[in-house]
């Protein structure tokens, strides 16, 4: 069994900018004029990758950087690994921070604490899969005996047990990137960098490297950043979600609090065709136990899903369903009509009546 990751290696990002030129350092102060980044480029012929950013990853859990192209998410995960230079701002990991790291300190990171899953798979082509997963503990140094054992152990966790004497070019997209899952993992780093990881995969094979991801981090518990531009990708891994728009964070929550509650329209653009019965969960919509009023005797455990929930009344014929804690005590309730409610999709304009509700 892996051990577990040490607890305090969660990331905490502050105040990270970044500005793409030579006179980053004389320009930065402009960001906090509100210089947005169309007038960055006009005026100054600078390129605006990162504005302000402030994300909490706790230690143990996945965390999804998504957006559309150009606004800043691969930018983002290679400042974590200092492979980007910032402008201004700070990661710190473990209580130290990384762009304070002197060379050696900074080689000793990037070897021990992290490993990174890339989308192209960047495989050896003249090393086999075997030698590939070895790779990171190579440059480590530690004894042949000892590399074999970690990268065996792990590609049989990745379902490529056999194929340690293939080549990258015998193997298929999803194989390749179950080598790359694999190399990443042998290294034994308490934090993950996925960069895109599963966007060059067919869909039913990208679906499958979720699933795999997941029943990996169940044991594994790592801090895994999860970079994507698709959104259910991101609902379906990330324990938590930060969307960025043109270098800022547009909203960062779960997904629960993304989907019922968009920051804005641009947010909306991105949650208005998500299936809601299978990513909101009942207790994010129950009625708490103190205004429930009487049960029948219907009950789900709160992470059931909307959809769940929904076949389990309809095949009961029940009108309304209990909600349980893990230790099985009852905590809310809620009916069919409020499940079916809540996955139909909020319209925009019901969106920013909300917004301008809640301001």
């Amino acid at each position: 069994m892996t051990e577990a990751p040490d607890s305090r290696l969660g990331i905490e990002i502050k105040g990270l900018s970044k500005i793409f030129g030579p006179r980053s350092s004389e320009l930065v102060h402009l960001l906090d004029d509100g210089i947005t980044k169309a007038e960055l480029i006009e005026q100054h012929r600078h390129v605006l990758g990162l504005k302000n950013i402030n994300i909490s990853m706790p230690a143990g859990e996945i965390q999804v950087i998504m957006g559309l192209s150009g606004s800043g998410k691969s930018t983002l995960i290679r400042h974590i690994n200092r492979l980007i230079e910032p402008t201004t701002g700070q990661i710190v990991v473990g209580g130290e921070d990384v762009m304070q790291m002197d060379r050696r300190a900074l080689r000793n990171f990037r070897r021990h604490k992290t490993a990174m899953v890339f989308q192209k798979f960047a495989l050896l082509p003249h090393r086999n899969v075997l030698d590939n997963a070895v790779y990171g503990l190579e440059v480590q140094g530690l004894p042949r005996d000892r590399q074999i054992e970690a990268a065996m152990r792990w590609l049989d966790r990745v379902g490529l047990q056999g194929f340690e004497d293939s080549y990258p070019n015998q193997l298929s997209g999803g194989m390749q990137q179950r080598v790359g899952l694999a190399r990443a993992l042998t290294n034994d780093a308490p934090i993950l960098l996925m960069d895109e990881a599963f966007s060059a995969l067919d869909p039913l094979i990208r679906v499958d490297m979720q699933s795999v991801l997941l029943d990996l981090q169940k044991e594994i518990r790592k801090t895994i950043v999860f970079i994507t531009h698709d959104l259910d990708e991101a609902l379906k891994l990330g324990d938590r979600i930060a969307i960025l728009r043109d270098g800022e964070v547009a909203q960062l929550g779960t997904g629960q609090e993304i989907v019922l509650k968009p920051a804005d329209d641009y947010i909306m653009n991105f949650v208005e065709h998500v299936n809601r019965g299978r990513v909101i969960r009942v207790e994010s919509i129950m009625t708490p136990l103190a205004g429930a009023g009487g049960y029948d005797g219907l009950a789900a455990s709160a992470d059931t899903l909307l959809e769940d929930a929904a076949r389990l009344l309809l095949s009961s014929g029940a009108e309304r369903l209990t909600v349980t804690d893990p230790q099985g005590a009852p905590v809310g309730s809620l009916t069919l009509q409020r499940i079916m409610s809540t996955m139909v999709t909020a319209s925009k304009t019901e969106t920013a009546d909300r917004i301008l509700v809640n301001s």
